[in-house]
């Protein structure tokens, strides 16, 4: 009995996540950062034919053993009280689970405090906003879904408030905001240095992560 193939369709939320998929030359769409945009952007693809969805890109850690950089793929979601399974056979192409949950935000939660609740309250792994929308547009769909993230900003770290308007509507990074905030607040340079760093870590292992896929199962040709 042959693997199952998939014509994967991704969603992000940032513009800088999207570009780590152009070289697989895969349909994907940014959703802006936003709850919203992730559920326009998986809608779009599902029009356009694709055959699964995928969450991919950078989150938020719970979990506060897991380091920047840290890839994730779950065996679910929880997502407003409802949980959603991933599909295992489309999780395979990317490598297998390896770890339980990641939880759908709703907005970017900035403090390490709520992010100690969070995970006391729900053991997800991480947080992002774009899992829960995938999630519930493949299960109306009818299609599976899977998630590939990266852990951003650890659970101990608090960023500043100002990160939550800090993309524009296509998700691409508002620098001019960020410039704007760092002359004001000049003690919140170095978390946005750190953030900028954890990031980068992160986009990196991404890049690994693509590059171990199994992509004959992800790519129709």
């Amino acid at each position: 009995m042959t693997d199952p193939t998939f014509n994967a369709g991704f969603v992000t939320g940032l513009a800088a996540e999207a570009a780590l998929l152009e070289p697989y030359d895969v349909p994907c769409r940014a959703g802006g950062g936003g709850v919203t945009g992730a559920h326009d952007a998986a809608v779009k693809l599902c029009n356009l034919g694709v055959t699964a969805l995928i969450s991919f890109g950078l989150a938020g850690g719970l979990d506060p053993l897991l380091a920047p950089g840290t890839i994730l793929r779950p065996r679910g979601v929880s997502s407003a009280g409802s949980q959603f399974a991933v599909d295992p056979e489309l999780l395979d192409a990317f490598g297998g689970a390896n770890c339980e949950t990641v939880l759908a935000g709703e907005r970017v939660v900035c403090s390490a405090a709520e992010k100690s609740s969070l995970f006391t309250a729900s053991g997800a792994s991480a947080i992002d906003l774009e899992s829960g929308a995938v999630a519930r547009v493949a299960t109306n769909a009818g299609l599976p879904f899977a998630v590939l993230r990266a852990i951003a900003d650890p659970a101990w770290v608090s960023l500043p408030n100002i990160v939550e308007s800090a993309l524009d509507s296509t998700g691409r990074i508002r620098f001019g905001v960020i410039l704007r905030h760092a002359i004001r607040s000049p003690r919140d340079v170095s978390a946005f240095v750190a953030l900028g760093r954890n990031a980068a870590a992160a986009r990196k292992n991404l890049r690994g992560a693509l590059k171990r896929c199994d992509w004959k199962r992800l790519r129709a040709d």
